[in-house]
């Protein structure tokens, strides 16, 4: 099988946890916890959508990915420009795009992501969506919290979500309840 129909794959330690990094073509398609929920079916759905197997390797977007994280960890980068190609359903994708504009440092609720959206009542589907991102850091579902500033829902965990919440300079308003 050729390089471009596989999804190449890496780890990468964190400070906060691993992540497995997956690159298909010129972008990214994965940046997720190791260990964590879901990770078959977010395997599968992205080694479907692209209708590509995982391969262990390198890549050019895994190294870049990897000097942005290092970049990101050191509190050195704020805004990532690594290329992505995100793998969902169209209201996935929607949901998504949305957490790409929240700035780094500062978090909005699950009740104003569904507002922005359009849709007040969809505050159920969005978070099932904000779980289901498979590019973790980089499309930050980290910076979505609960109405009451507490943080819930993280797929590395809550404490991971603390602590890039406090990287990015959020520790004072943060609530672990």
């Amino acid at each position: 099988m050729e390089d471009q129909q596989c999804i190449i794959t890496n780890s990468y330690t964190s400070p906060v946890g691993e992540l497995i990094l997956g690159s298909w073509g010129d972008s990214l398609c994965l940046c997720d916890w190791r260990y964590r929920d879901m990770r078959e079916a977010i395997d599968r759905r992205i080694s479907n959508g692209l209708n590509a197997e995982f391969k262990e390797g390198d890549s050019e977007v895994i190294r870049a990915t990897i000097y942005q994280l290092d970049a990101y960890f050191s509190k050195e980068l704020h805004h990532f420009t690594i290329p992505l190609v995100l793998v969902g359903t169209d209201f996935q994708k929607l949901v998504w795009n949305e957490l790409l504009t929240i700035p780094h440092g500062q978090t909005i609720s699950y009740h104003e992501l569904s507002r922005r959206l359009g849709d007040l009542g969809a505050i159920r589907a969005v978070a099932s969506a904000n779980g289901a991102n498979a590019i973790s850091l980089l499309v930050p579902c980290h910076r979505v919290i609960g109405s009451d500033g507490s943080l819930v829902g993280y797929a590395g965990g809550i404490r991971a979500k603390q602590k890039l919440l406090e990287l990015e300079g959020m520790s004072e308003q943060l609530s672990m309840f």
